[in-house]
């Protein structure tokens, strides 16, 4: 057997490097990229194997957990045929990721984690960074991985990697398991030499299959949606990641069945489609949750029904209503006591469209949904026209940024009170176009996601959009985007907190408590409720904070600024951010409900009236076997 002599970590990289996906005959690299922040643990391993390479592309960053934010975002905009590999230091390095290599599993988005991890050998424990265990000396931060990852490994010998590598990229390019996969080596294991067989680093092609439903399966499903007479299509993330949108459009106007969107789905159709009801559940348009009410067949196109898309499971009311899962997942496909049609999203409604031939929903429901989305339209209008003395509402910053931006640009968004007005108010003009992580609804990872959506479509202006929140949390991949050279416009609305939780803390009765940036009352030593003087606020200058990390700023004071602002970072060929102030009381009307406890019991008269509210609510509550 011819070998060559390589460090583990050499051995990892030069493996990694020659994976490839293979998906409707057409080929990729795998991987686009390696980003990391070199630390002891890692910098004479994997940093000097990278080193020594030309292939495969190292990143800088400045915080690890950003990394991973910006390498799910790259993976899904490619449809998670391609994603990054992340190394990091062994103890902070490490578990600096775990925040978003949670979401990147929860959105069920491929990222390789390759954290430092102690001496295998155990010979100058305790180590920098250790963490001393008195049950197990076989125990470090990195378990930490272990529940948030879908393939978790520690290689303590050089020859195991011959085994777990295979194992890593099978989980990977899984469309029905991936997520993140996390491959912790010891500092002095990635140093180690070992004679390695040269066939291990062949060109390895992995193919993603189409899965097709099971032919009894299909036959009942063509069966429930043809006795149905209210039908209903909720698209979830995986009609975009199977590319099944050109399909779905056929079946949609082969038989009329209406469409609404999860966070991850919105986009499935274009936004004046007259078989798009638009945003589904608590952050749904008025259309989309009246039809929810009313259906009787329920099909989630690869959607994992989320509490946001089921408001608490208070959305689907007719007392018949059933459900028909396509998901290439058997854990999203059985939810809800649905029929599992288990399979690509593209595949089966491909399978569906030839034996739905003969079936089309009645004339007046059809009528009904092309008047809701009429109807919605033109609320979307009144919420982009909406014009005041004050400061800019939400919704009219969001519609400055819709009606700018090309058909192909991109908005980006994870938390705050942004997703939810997004969910409802963005138009979606092409595939892709809308970009929000609501799986985690992660703060911080906007403007890191924002660069990896650039990365992955550099033709795309990206337009994020992030709270003074969010910004604060996680901002200093701004320097990242200027050091290679990928542009980003930052829409930075400023309203001194949390206006999310300040609506939704008003919404439970407990008056905006602790959601402003303030200065502690001297006399209560609290920090104040909502309602303050503006002496009380604390003078953050975000403007400035932005152009101290290099990005150019334009700071805006009204409608007119922000439009011009546009029109001026177009033409700017390096990461601009747009800085304007916000009305944080000005909201768009909820349509759904969402459950969030609230005490039984309070002093607070506000409390105890709410709580009676979600007493009522909950009574709408249903659950599907």
């Amino acid at each position: 057997m011819k070998t060559i002599r390589l460090t583990v970590a050499q051995a990892v990289i030069k493996y990694l490097n020659q994976q490839y996906v293979e998906r409707d005959g057409i080929e990729n690299k795998f991987f686009a990229g390696c980003f990391g922040i070199l630390g002891h643990g890692n910098v004479a391993g994997m940093g000097q194997a990278i080193q020594q390479q030309n292939d495969l592309k190292y990143y800088q960053c400045r915080n690890e957990q950003s990394m991973v934010h910006t390498s799910a975002a790259y993976a899904k905009m490619k449809n998670r045929l391609s994603t990054f590999i992340c190394t990091t230091s062994i103890g902070p390095g490490a578990t600096n990721m775990l925040t978003a290599a949670a979401g990147a599993t929860i959105n069920r988005l491929p990222v390789l984690l390759i954290p430092g991890d102690i001496f295998a050998k155990r010979n100058v424990s305790p180590v920098l960074q250790q963490l001393e265990s008195s049950q197990s000396q076989d125990v470090s931060v990195n378990d930490c991985f272990k529940p948030i990852s879908k393939y978790w490994d520690r290689i303590n010998r050089p020859e195991q990697i011959l085994f777990a590598l295979p194992e890593v990229m099978r989980v990977l390019t899984s469309p029905s398991e991936t997520g993140t996969v996390t491959l912790a080596i010891p500092q002095d294991v990635q140093a180690e030499a070992f004679d390695f067989p040269v066939e291990f680093f062949k060109k390895k092609t992995w193919v993603v299959v189409r899965q097709r439903p099971d032919i009894s399966q299909l036959k009942k499903a063509v069966e429930l949606i043809k006795s149905s007479k209210k039908p209903l299509i909720i698209a979830g993330g995986g009609a975009h990641y199977s590319e099944a949108l050109d399909v779905l459009k056929s079946l949609v106007y082969q038989t009329n069945i209406p469409v609404a969107e999860t966070f991850a789905g919105k986009g499935a159709l274009k936004y004046d489609d007259p078989h798009q009801l638009g945003a589904v559940g608590a952050t749904g348009t008025p259309g989309a949750n009246i039809i929810s009410e009313e259906a009787d067949l329920v099909i989630g196109l690869g959607t994992r029904y989320s509490d946001f898309t089921t408001a608490s499971k208070t959305a689907f009311q007719n007392p018949d209503v059933k459900f028909l899962n396509i998901n290439v997942t058997e854990f999203d496909a059985a939810k809800h006591g649905g029929l599992m049609l288990q399979g690509d999203a593209k595949a089966t409604l491909e399978e569906l469209l030839e034996l739905l031939k003969d079936y089309q929903v009645s004339d007046h429901y059809s009528n009904r949904v092309r008047e809701f989305n009429q109807t919605w339209e033109a609320k979307v209008s009144e919420i982009y026209n909406y014009r005041h003395d004050n400061l800019l509402s939400q919704g009219e910053i969001i519609g400055a940024v819709n009606e700018f931006a090309d058909d192909n640009d991109v908005v980006l968004c994870a938390a705050g009170s942004l997703p939810g007005d997004l969910h409802k108010l963005w138009r979606t003009k092409s595939s892709k176009s809308f970009h929000l992580e609501y799986g985690y609804s992660c703060m911080g990872y906007e403007i890191a996601g924002g660069l990896g959506a650039k990365m992955a479509d550099p033709s795309r202006e990206i337009y994020v959009m992030v709270g003074d929140g969010s910004y604060l949390m996680l901002s200093q991949e701004i320097v990242s985007s200027i050091q290679e050279g990928y542009k980003m416009t930052i829409v930075l609305i400023d309203n001194d907190g949390y206006k999310s939780i300040g609506a939704l803390s008003r919404s439970l009765g407990s008056e905006g408590y602790g959601t402003r940036y303030l200065f502690r009352n001297p006399d209560s030593q609290k920090i104040e409720g909502d309602e303050v003087v503006s002496e009380a606020i604390l003078p953050i200058n975000l403007a400035d904070n932005a152009r101290s990390l290099g990005a150019h700023v334009i700071e805006c004071s009204d409608y007119n600024d922000l439009t011009e602002a546009l029109k001026a970072a177009k033409k700017i060929n390096k990461t601009t951010v747009i800085y304007t102030t916000c009305d944080r009381y000005q909201g768009v009307d909820g349509y759904g409900w969402w459950e969030v406890p609230i005490s039984e019991v309070s002093e607070m008269e506000t409390v105890n009236k709410a709580f009676k509210d979600f007493v009522e609510h909950k009574k709408k509550q249903k659950y599907y076997y």
